[in-house]
């Protein structure tokens, strides 16, 4: 319950802020006409972005290409069992945006692939047939609210956001996990924080290795690397938010967290 309570107040500050630092002061809704998202606070971020890319270079890049030499079945396996994971954050989201019928599907397509899917391994709900999956957070569903991006933040290992999406973070990590639970052998398995976090390092891992040569490409064509980044994640959560509101459930990226294969042409 504490926690619950931590979370609302954390959420409602960085909510405070983004109306603040996105609408100079005035709280308006940003569904018709997204504007430009400010950089507020670039030169932190192009700090904490040459960190990430440190890192990158260091571990993930190294890790992925790795993950990248297992057997296919694995690689495969591994992305379904996080897409399965990841339908606990996206049912809420669906309902928190009034989408009932969209939360219903998700909850037949977890139940199926939890269980005759072995854990999500084998997506047995795509190959019956259910319609394609597009993944939620709390940072679209604010965004569907009419909540505006407020600024631009790069984070330390996570890498691009806002201040918006940043508080959907806060909701999908400290309050996410009461809100839906799957049975597991007899047992109520909760989408923990440790679950969560565990399943985003596999998706970013995934990501990475589906895109290594093209990030590498966009990096090194990219006369300001940092801006083209930015550039990418800021469309692509608009577009996100955009298709919520159109009743749109198409998929516009291969990963709905991540973007699609970069195009370098």
């Amino acid at each position: 319950m504490f926690k619950k309570f931590i979370t609302i107040c954390i959420t409602l500050f960085f909510i405070t802020l983004n109306a603040q630092a996105g609408s100079d002061g005035e709280l308006s809704l940003k569904k018709n006409e997204p504007k430009e998202i400010k950089d507020c606070f670039e030169n932190l971020n192009r700090a904490t972005f040459a960190l990430n890319q440190g890192l990158d270079k260091a571990f993930i890049k190294p890790l992925a290409e790795g993950y990248r030499n297992l057997p296919d079945p694995i690689q495969r396996g591994t992305n379904n069992a996080v897409n399965n994971l990841s339908t606990l954050i996206t049912i809420p989201n669906n309902v928190l945006q009034g989408d009932l019928k969209t939360a219903i599907i998700n909850t037949a397509r977890l139940a199926v692939n939890t269980t005759v899917g072995l854990l999500g391994t084998i997506d047995v709900a795509n190959k019956m047939g259910f319609p394609k999956y597009t993944k939620e957070d709390y940072g679209q569903t604010l965004g569907v609210w009419g909540v505006g991006p407020g600024c631009y933040i790069v984070l330390p290992v996570l890498g691009p956001s806002t201040l918006r999406d940043t508080a959907g973070s806060f909701a999908n990590v400290l309050g996410g996990d009461p809100w839906y639970n799957a049975s597991v052998h007899g047992n109520n398995e909760f989408l923990s924080e440790q679950l969560y976090l565990t399943s985003k390092a596999l998706s970013g891992i995934n990501f990475r290795a589906d895109n290594l040569e093209s990030i590498d490409n966009l990096e090194k064509n990219s006369m300001d690397f940092y801006a083209s980044v930015k550039s990418l994640y800021t469309q692509d959560r608009e577009n996100k938010i955009k298709n919520n509101q159109r009743g749109n459930i198409e998929v516009l990226y291969k990963n709905e967290e991540d973007w699609e294969e970069i195009d370098n042409k």
